[in-house]
């Protein structure tokens, strides 16, 4: 797959530009994460941009369980999940849960043992796979799990995985640990498109405030979506299979990566303050 451009280093970004941005969009799994975990410069570089007036909205693959739980308790202006399958923003005044799915429920479920008979069709192609753990917080898809709790089996096996998703007609993306496998024409982009039209305002009207960080091939919709995308630096690997690879990419890898994006932004936004008021 030809790259159109290889990205530039996070250090090069004009400051400008960064000092404009007012959403962060950001993936989880090794683009906040670390071997699995959250780490807590990741989460206190969250608090540092809501603090600042920032909005920072997590954009994943995993489920509908896990996104109530973090709209809840983190400090982020809504979450997208199950790769835009469904959105989630807690009004903290109204003491409520704003919910948003892109499917009819009667659609979800005719089409739910199909999808888990791929599951097993590919499990049984690819040894030493399993699904997710997280499967049964899920309402749209299906996770195969290739490096999570299983393996770790390389980019090819996850391939496989995929292929076997598509030739029974289902959408399948690769993150850096699942194959996500769904029925529906959603995907990262039209999520994070129907949240921003619900919540703020068109995605289109906005892009010069929005940056979006990420790590795999799940996120090439939002690379090519957001001009001010950034990868952490584990997407290296990564990069010959994404058409549109991100603008920047951070020094540090996962969460470290992610605090780097966030120091960055802040400094840039506190000089355009003191230039200001100079």
């Amino acid at each position: 797959m030809p790259q159109a451009h290889a990205p530039q280093p996070l250090s090069l970004a004009p400051r400008a530009r960064l000092a404009a941005l007012r959403y962060v969009l950001t993936d989880i799994d090794d683009t906040l994460t670390e071997e699995g975990r959250l780490p807590a410069l990741a989460f206190a570089a969250m608090e540092e941009l809501a603090g600042a007036g920032l909005s920072v909205i997590p954009v994943t693959g995993r489920p509908a369980g896990w996104c109530d739980a973090i709209a809840r308790q983190w400090p982020v202006a809504a979450v997208v999940g199950e790769n835009g399958a469904l959105w989630y923003a807690e009004d903290r005044a109204a003491r409520r849960m704003i919910r948003w799915q892109a499917q009819e429920e009667a659609a979800r479920l005719s089409s739910r043992d199909r999808l888990m008979a791929l599951a097993a069709k590919a499990m049984e192609a690819v040894p030493g796979t399993r699904l997710a753990a997280d499967q049964p917080f899920r309402l749209f898809d299906a996770a195969v799990d290739f490096a999570e709790d299983a393996g770790p089996l390389p980019l090819e096996a996850a391939a496989r995985i995929a292929a076997v998703f598509e030739a029974g007609g289902a959408t399948a993306k690769v993150s850096s640990i699942h194959v996500n496998a769904w029925f529906g024409a959603w995907n990262k982009r039209t999520g994070i498109e129907n949240l921003f039209a619900t919540r703020f305002a068109p995605l289109e009207q906005l892009l010069q405030q929005v940056a979006f960080l990420g790590d795999s091939p799940n996120d090439a919709p939002l690379f090519a979506a957001i001009p001010f995308s950034v990868g952490v630096a584990n997407v290296l690997p990564f990069l010959a299979r994404i058409a549109t690879p991100p603008a920047f990419v951070t020094s540090a890898p996962g969460g470290r990566g992610f605090a780097e994006f966030a120091r960055a932004l802040l400094a840039a936004r506190n000089n355009a303050l003191e230039e200001n008021a100079a």
